[in-house]
């Protein structure tokens, strides 16, 4: 695609775009980090990348409003590029749909009628899909099995979990995943954590099944951007 050479998305370095690309069975994952590190700007720069490989990318953001969504896309894709806006690449633009919920409002059986209508419709049929502002804490294994199944039936290629951690919470998966995903963390193929370290930001690939890069990977964020800094 000839956008892709204008957007230079450094999570590339992860090499997960053959997943994207169509290859291999479909892939859940998951963004871990405290409040305000940059989980929704590690999602939105998978989402664009999903999106200039020609896949139709539905964005659910629990608890946020469109408007502040779509901000977060025309930030991120502003600095990836030389100041570009999504409304400028429409090969971009129409493969992103934003849908919100409010946080006590999300279920798999809503986001599936929601979806339906859609699809049957024939105005928009999703090939990855992001979740930001899930509720770990009060949703069971169960609810999360139903979500990556839910992903396999509708042949998505990939569904992305944004997910907070607490710094006074220390329980963790033997596999390194910590609360409140340590009890789930089998569900995933791949697990990202932003961590701080000093001065610092730390994106740690836990867990990453189909990743060019090893698990126990440490690449740096720019603590300005939430980008990969450049090696």
């Amino acid at each position: 695609m000839e956008n892709d050479s204008i957007v230079n998305n450094p999570l590339r370095a992860l090499g997960l775009e053959g997943k994207a690309g169509g290859t291999g069975q479909s892939m859940m994952g998951l963004v871990m980090a405290r409040a305000g590190l940059g989980k929704t700007a590690i999602l939105v720069q998978l989402a664009l990348d999903c999106m200039l490989l020609g896949n139709k990318v539905l964005h659910v953001a629990i608890g946020e409003g469109v408007d502040k969504t779509r901000a977060w896309y025309d930030d991120i894709l502003s600095l990836l590029t030389d100041g570009e806006k999504i409304e400028s690449i429409p090969e971009v633009m129409k493969n992103r749909m934003i849908m919100t919920f409010k946080e006590s409002s999300f279920s798999k059986a809503k986001l599936e009628e929601r979806l339906d209508d859609l699809v049957q419709q024939n105005i928009y049929k999703p090939e990855c899909l992001i979740i930001d502002g899930y509720d770990f804490e009060n949703n069971d294994r169960k609810s999360l099995g139903d979500l990556r199944d839910f992903m396999i039936q509708r042949g998505l290629k990939m569904i992305w979990f944004s997910a907070v951690s607490h710094r006074g919470d220390n329980r963790v998966s033997v596999g390194g995943v910590p609360a409140p995903c340590h009890e789930v963390d089998s569900l995933f193929d791949t697990v990202l954590l932003i961590k701080p370290e000093g001065d610092e930001i730390n994106l740690n690939i836990v867990k990453c099944k189909n990743c060019s890069v090893d698990p126990g990977t440490i690449l740096m964020l720019d603590p300005s951007t939430s980008l990969i800094k450049q090696c």
